[in-house]
């Protein structure tokens, strides 16, 4: 049953369902419209609060946000050091910036294999990737499903490398009843697009047991800029004294974004909540019309809780004598809004070029995984009358399977 707190208007922009949308109330607006009329837009009280509510929520000793999670993964890999020559290894399944966040630091990128079932890290093919050169381990846990950690931390600890995890789909979600982002690993970044479990408009967060690096990722974002007069390399002249001690960036969070950090967060429950209600009714009404081994839902095993950022199926589509770009148009002609994620990073031409050592090595995996998957539309204001319309069209535009 739809949550109240959770309703809004079921028009969508352009008549579309879309695949996600943030959902944003009037305390939301509330919120923001309170900082506008305060002193301070920006570096004011609202980024510490916001960031103490998150570190709190996530059982994390320091929390710093900043525009992105692009600008999170950035300042994770700069911050512990990973530069000119160095190599991380990740999935080829994700976003373009969980590997060109490397690229920025000027490393380089080996790209393991995934579970064929979830799209996520496989941890047993990791290993034989590890040399020399590799300074960090990056997971991402794919469409909110945790990643198994445990042999990734052994892996990590016994070869003396950083363990990131990129979590900007997975907040809300647990690994061994521990939210992600309350783990052992020595960062974790997030992401606050619209489309994610709440919204700052556009942000981020690196979270870290680690209090040297929290202190440098907070260096790092705001221009490489020093006030703290005991960590000054002179004696401060003065209460305006300040040093430039590296190079860093302009990758703040404004106040304004701050404050509907706040109010979302205070909603991250019930926004979870929603979602895995959604998908809970998902899996229930394409069992109801597809075969599993046709149409297969997400694998949520039991030491993992999803916070499903997406609903991604695994469609067998040769059984059903269609392809995935038939599916994708002919439910958008019906209204419904889908997605593929992701694209394996290695058919871009961009990681292909900085990556050319690891084109051509099988990922089985990969290829199944990436072969099948189409998220459906999967956001907190959804009604049950959606879910119910999403899997009649599927079943109209699919039919039966052969």
């Amino acid at each position: 049953m739809t949550r109240p707190e959770l309703a809004c208007p079921s028009q969508y922009e352009g008549s579309m369902l879309p695949y996600g949308r943030q959902t944003i109330d009037e305390a939301d607006i509330a919120a923001v419209v309170e900082v506008l009329r305060s002193p301070m837009l920006t570096c004011g009280p609202l980024v510490g609060r916001f960031e103490q509510a998150l570190a709190r929520r996530l059982g994390a000793a320091h929390a710093a946000v900043c525009s992105s999670g692009t600008a999170a993964l950035h300042l994770a890999y700069a911050a512990l050091g990973i530069a000119e020559g160095d190599e991380i290894i990740t999935t080829p399944v994700t976003f373009s910036a969980t590997a060109a966040a490397a690229y920025y630091v000027g490393a380089k990128v080996r790209f393991a294999d995934v579970d064929p079932h979830t799209g996520n890290l496989d941890p047993t093919t990791v290993e034989a990737l590890i040399g020399s050169r590799t300074r960090a381990i990056v997971p991402v846990h794919l469409g909110g499903m945790p990643v198994d950690l445990e042999p990734l931390q052994a892996l990590a600890q016994r070869y003396g490398l950083a363990l990131i995890e990129d979590a900007c789909h997975a907040l809300g979600a647990e690994y061994h009843s521990t939210p992600i982002g309350g783990q052992r690993s020595d960062a974790t970044v997030f992401s606050f697009h619209p489309v994610k479990h709440i919204t700052t408009g556009e942000g981020g967060a690196v979270v870290t047991p680690h209090a040297d690096l929290d202190q440098r990722i907070r260096r790092l974002r705001q221009h490489g800029v020093e006030r703290e007069p005991s960590r000054l390399q002179a004696p401060a002249a003065g209460a305006w004294s300040y040093e430039v001690q590296e190079l860093g960036w302009n990758y703040r969070l404004s106040d304004i974004a701050c404050a509907l950090g706040l109010t979302q967060l205070a909603k991250l429950d019930a926004f979870v909540a929603r979602r895995r209600e959604l998908a809970a009714l998902y899996r229930t009404r394409l069992a109801q019309v597809f075969p599993a081994d046709a149409v297969a839902t997400p694998v949520e095993p039991g030491d993992r809780t999803s916070s499903y950022h997406l609903f991604a199926i695994a469609i067998d589509f040769a059984r059903f004598a269609t392809t995935r770009a038939q599916v994708v148009d002919q439910l958008a002609a019906a209204g419904i809004g889908t997605q593929v994620h992701y694209i394996p990073l290695l058919q871009h031409p961009l990681h292909a070029r900085r990556c050319p050592g690891e084109v051509g090595r099988p990922r089985p995996g990969t290829d199944h995984y990436y072969a099948r998957t189409l998220s459906v539309p999967l956001f907190p204001a959804m009604t049950d009358a959606d879910v119910g319309e999403v899997v009649a069209q599927l079943h109209r535009v699919l039919g039966d399977p052969s």
